[in-house]
């Protein structure tokens, strides 16, 4: 279980501080919840705490990793299908796995094919989503400003 103040991942939507624990009744139903703070979009997230191995959520990497996603950054792009939509679905998936990794991957190789050639509305948004996703990570992991995390990602890939 977290506790206020925890850096936790919850993937599809970015990182966060647990910034309460609050039981809360829904549909009848008393669920304890983890009120998640995201820097970056002043959102706040309701996890219930129940379901959190369920979703995926994890701890925030730790400073001494931030490096190795830069390396991952500026490393070559992997091979992405040269059909939209089957490259939508195939990025989609990483995301959803809420590993930095993939996340990192993602925003590596739309950002590339953004720059060669035109993106789907779709995959600009799945673009968008996953900066914002890597960056609120890198905010958390490294102690740093928004703009920091974005020029992080700007000057790597």
């Amino acid at each position: 279980m977290y506790k206020i103040g925890d850096k936790i991942v919850y993937p599809m939507h970015g990182a966060g501080i647990v910034e309460k624990i609050e039981t809360k009744t829904i549909l009848d139903k008393k669920r304890e919840y983890y009120i998640l703070d995201v820097p970056g979009n002043d959102m706040k997230i309701m996890i219930p705490v129940d379901q959190t191995e369920t979703i995926g959520i994890r701890d925030v990497i730790d400073k001494k990793k931030v490096n190795g996603i830069v390396d991952m950054l500026k490393a070559p792009s992997t091979e992405m299908p040269q059909n939209w939509n089957r490259r939508y679905r195939a990025n989609m998936e990483k995301l959803k796995t809420g590993e930095i990794s993939e996340v990192t991957e993602v925003v590596r190789n739309l950002t590339r094919t953004e720059r060669e050639k035109h993106l789907s509305t779709g995959e600009k948004k799945l673009l968008s989503n996953a900066r914002h996703i890597l960056v609120s990570e890198l905010i958390l992991a490294a102690d740093i400003s928004s703009e920091d995390a974005e020029k992080i990602l700007d000057d790597s890939i």
